[in-house]
């Protein structure tokens, strides 16, 4: 019986039933567009304005960086040859640019460890249940949000040489004091960014610790696992996403480092110590005419910082994987 129901011929399938699944929808102008070409309609104000804000500025820089620019008034027209790689070879032989990317790379060894720590550890206790925790949460956003040059006279008040630092140091405090001194300009420099922006980045870690679940830390607690094996081992993997972009931001401000050396330490002070290559950028290019030096050290800061986004990254999603 069970040979015969094998053998038997099996019914000639309905061909009105062969394929009732759904068929979708195309478009006319879909095989140039996409199923949606409708989404074209509603990205296209925002290409446009990167195009306009970023792609033609970046191209036009790298065009200057290749010539003999001048800046001229509108409607007028006056030669700018081309000089090839005259511009690159003049920045790289620059000391002054050379010590302006040392104190960058100075500035990124302090301020963007120091910003991935601070930033989680405070994000992960706000994140808890503390009083007024609402009071603390604003009080380290107020910071980002005010202006730097009121910020950067209270940093003055502090840390100037008859500052509040100095006289509750007394002997111990340096000499020459904190900004005018050859050692602590750049370091001083990086702890008010990383003061000055953190209520940005806690922010950012605050939405990440929003979707770890409480499971995770619970069976954590059962494990007997101690708080601050929690924070190693469940806090950290999960928010691995969230240090990623933390640290990529943190590099490009340490690479667009502009207003903090020219308001505390008088424009890059003292001796170079603490100029980065945006504030040459704005001293060759604005101050003294060149803009053809002032692009190709724009160009070089972009690949600059990409390098080290790129290599910071890997870093960290190996050290997530490990």
């Amino acid at each position: 019986m069970s040979s015969a129901a094998a053998t038997a011929p099996r019914p000639a399938a309905d061909p009105r039933r062969a394929d009732r699944r759904p068929r979708r929808s195309v478009h006319p102008l879909g095989g140039a567009l996409g199923r949606h070409p409708v989404g074209w309609a509603f990205i296209t104000p925002y290409v446009v304005f990167l195009a306009a804000i970023f792609a033609y500025p970046l191209g036009y820089a790298i065009w200057m960086s290749f010539h003999d620019a001048f800046f001229t008034a509108p409607g007028v027209s006056v030669p700018q040859p081309f000089v090839g790689l005259g511009n690159y070879r003049e920045v790289l032989g620059a000391p002054q640019v050379r010590r302006a990317f040392l104190n960058t790379a100075e500035f990124l060894l302090i301020n963007v460890p120091l910003t991935a720590l601070l930033s989680l550890v405070l994000a992960t206790a706000l994140n808890s249940r503390i009083p007024a925790r609402g009071f603390f949460r604003s009080a380290y956003y107020v910071p980002y949000i005010t202006a730097s040059v009121a910020v950067v006279t209270v940093w003055l008040f502090i840390f100037s040489g008859n500052g509040l630092a100095n006289r509750l140091l007394g002997p111990l405090a340096p000499h020459p004091s904190w900004l005018v001194n050859t050692g602590w300009a750049m370091p001083m420099i990086a702890l008010y960014v990383t003061w000055k922006q953190l209520g940005f980045f806690i922010l950012l870690y605050l939405a990440a610790l929003q979707g770890v679940p409480k499971e995770r830390y619970e069976s954590a607690a059962v494990d007997g696992a101690t708080r601050l094996q929690q924070f190693t081992n469940v806090t950290v993997p999960s928010v691995r996403s969230a240090t990623s972009l933390v640290v990529v931001l943190a590099i490009i401000t340490g690479g667009n480092l502009f207003t903090e050396p020219y308001l505390l330490t008088s424009g890059g002070g003292p001796i170079n110590s603490s100029t980065s290559p945006v504030l040459i950028i704005y001293q060759r290019g604005i101050e003294q005419g060149r803009p053809g030096f002032a692009s190709a050290l724009g160009v070089l800061l972009v690949v600059f910082v990409l390098a080290v986004s790129l290599l910071s990254r890997r870093v960290v999603d190996r050290g997530s994987d490990s």
